[in-house]
């Protein structure tokens, strides 16, 4: 197996032929996209650093690699031996500004053109403009170092189940078109695919757990033109295009296309590949913007949240069976190891109509494991859940009528006091958003201190943030809201009723254990308002039906509202699933259900 110094070595050999003095490998697709078809797994290949997101930076004497909190722990130890550097975002400088500190001036700098958004490149070129440092895109580089990348995917594109759809592709597309018209945009480029999806009201299954498929969409006054490959689509997919309105022409025809436009085109920056406007007339005036369909899809409709309450009850249901199930093997002294969790799981989803599959890999973190935020179990190397402790389990399911994701801290045998204060620090973390009232439209970053005060006050944090948004049979991340002190507030971020986001705050020891209770909630307008001249409220309304476990609660670090609020949550629970449960499974929900009481 070639090794990530090997692919190095390789990688330098070629920017010397095309006279390049660094190297930069995003974690990016044409579409700017947060998880990858393989075609585009290059920063992956290249560095041995599994992690969704990540940037790679190669110069001739070194190498660096660019990853936030969530990776510390599993980049430091996939790094090791590669002769890569973990650079860590928030300590250290952005990778642009390293790069215009170690290159000499009128340097070059190589980025493929399908990997860099049109954003990224503006940013990159005006850091380093003081040392004339210029950007190039070698077409070929990669493909001359990565002999087995892989094909495009060619998966089929099917509709979305019409009886989970609330609004018809020709309606939705009415609405876009009123967007680019008040830009003053005769066209409008769509990049990001789970834009198209939301869109056409298409699926499809070219990247894992996400149900979207490659293409472009580009829509004009009277005409719009999906590029995706014509086979691919089965005979619901071509019917649904045709009652829209929408032609089909093949992937890479997009390009061709673009060439043709005329006036003007309306763009998301930060989703449009520096590649794909390549042969766009310098004529055309681009209008940049977020993407229309972004704020839109965002907004759920009322019979979207019906239908997400109901597949939060199976989701749920699914899930006291898997504990259930867990608990009994750990009693009688089953093997259970990280790795099965995820099968454990799926089983249990699968059981229940309209499932579709899970919406991210499963992370179960035991111990120390649970301290990597995004950590994934191996087969060939995972640990053995036994002895003491807690064991973490982020999971998420894709399903017809919505997408689910939720995370729990389970006890492991005798977990230490330390372990269930950090434990309720965190809960009373959770409870302080959950019960948060705020004023429609307020950016959504401005309530992450919230949430983040009973840690703060007992001197601890988490490096990630604490919501973000979540997709409707679509990406378990999207945005535009994301509850992140970090994050800059901008005009997108504005809070609007029927928006569905996480709540999950954490607490990590490196090397020892970490914590983060998730449960997914709605924005809800607040029903009988007391006041009416200071406008409209929202509130959380809590979606995700689970218990959270109280064997790891130290009571007497928790207030009468913080008790009141959590066996408020059970009797919903309990009152939500036991009608989807019986047996083994019925038996641990009442039991994880039962109220906490102060002692």
């Amino acid at each position: 197996m070639t090794t990530a110094r090997q692919y190095l070595g390789a990688l330098r050999q070629a920017m010397q032929q095309h006279g390049l003095d660094a190297f930069v490998i995003p974690s990016a697709d044409p579409h700017l996209s947060e998880y990858l078809p393989g075609h585009w797994q290059a920063r992956s290949r290249f560095s041995g650093f599994t992690g969704s997101v990540g940037t790679l930076v190669v110069t001739p004497e070194k190498a660096g690699l660019w990853v936030d909190s969530r990776y510390w722990e599993q980049a430091g130890q996939q790094l090791a031996g590669s002769g890569i550097v973990l650079q860590k975002t928030g300590e250290v400088a952005p990778y642009t500004e390293w790069l215009a500190e170690n290159l000499k001036e009128g340097a070059a700098v190589g980025v493929p053109a399908d990997m860099l958004s049109l954003a990224g490149k503006r940013d990159l070129q005006q850091t380093l403009a003081a040392k004339n440092i210029r950007v190039e895109h070698p077409e070929t580089l990669l493909d001359e170092v990565w002999a087995d990348r892989p094909a495009l995917p060619s998966e089929t594109i099917y509709a979305h189940h019409p009886d989970f759809v609330s609004e018809t592709a020709s309606e939705k597309l009415k609405r876009v078109r009123a967007a680019m018209k008040a830009h003053g945009a005769q066209y409008h480029l769509v990049s990001s695919l789970d834009d198209i999806a939301w869109i056409t009201n298409l699926r499809g299954s070219d990247v894992p757990f996400n149900p979207v498929f490659l293409s472009f969409l580009l829509i004009g006054a009277n005409e719009a033109v999906l590029f995706a490959d014509r086979s691919r689509f089965n005979a619901e997919a071509e019917a649904a295009l045709a009652a829209a309105g929408i032609a089909a022409k093949a992937y890479a025809e997009a390009g061709a296309a673009l060439a043709g436009v005329e006036g003007s085109l309306l763009a998301d920056p930060n989703k449009t590949a520096v590649s794909t406007l390549r042969r766009l007339p310098a004529s055309v005036r681009v209008i940049e913007d977020t993407n229309p369909s972004t704020l839109f899809k965002s907004v759920k409709s009322d019979e979207d949240i019906a239908r997400i309450r109901k597949v939060m009850e199976q989701d749920g249901a699914a899930l006291c069976g898997f504990f259930a199930e867990f608990e009994q093997k750990l009693a009688q002294g089953v093997r259970v190891t990280e790795f099965d969790i995820d099968a454990m799981l799926l089983k249990y989803r699968s059981r229940y109509e309209g499932f579709v599959s899970s919406s991210f890999a499963t992370i179960a973190g035991f111990n120390a494991n649970a301290a990597m935020a995004h950590y994934s179990a191996a087969e060939e190397n995972c640990s053995v859940i036994e002895g003491d402790g807690m064991l973490l389990i982020d999971s998420g399911g894709q399903y017809w009528g919505g997408t689910t994701d939720i995370t729990r801290v389970v006890p492991v045998g005798r977990p230490s006091e330390m372990q269930k204060r950090d434990y309720t620090l965190v809960l009373k973390a959770h409870i302080a958003l959950d019960e948060t009232v705020f004023p429609e439209n307020i950016a959504s970053p401005l309530i992450d201190a919230i949430c983040r005060k009973p840690l703060w006050q007992a001197q601890r944090n988490y490096g990630h943030g604490t919501g973000h948004g979540v997709g409707y049979f679509l990406n378990v991340h999207e945005g535009p809201q994301v509850i992140a002190c970090a994050a800059v507030p901008n005009k997108n971020h504005a809070m609007k009723k029927g928006m569905i986001t996480s709540i999950e705050p954490g607490l990590y020891r490196p090397g020892r254990w970490g914590i983060r209770i998730e449960n997914l909630a709605v924005n809800m307008p607040v029903a009988q308002p007391e006041e009416s001249e200071f406008g409209e409220f929202l509130y959380f309304e809590t979606l995700t039906l689970c218990p959270i476990d109280t064997r790891l609660i130290l009571p007497e670090m928790m207030d009468d509202n913080e008790i009141r609020w959590l066996n408020d949550y059970h009797a919903e629970v309990r009152r939500r699933l036991e009608p989807w449960v019986e047996g083994d499974a019925k038996a641990w929900l009442l039991e994880r259900t039962a109220p906490l009481a102060r002692r």
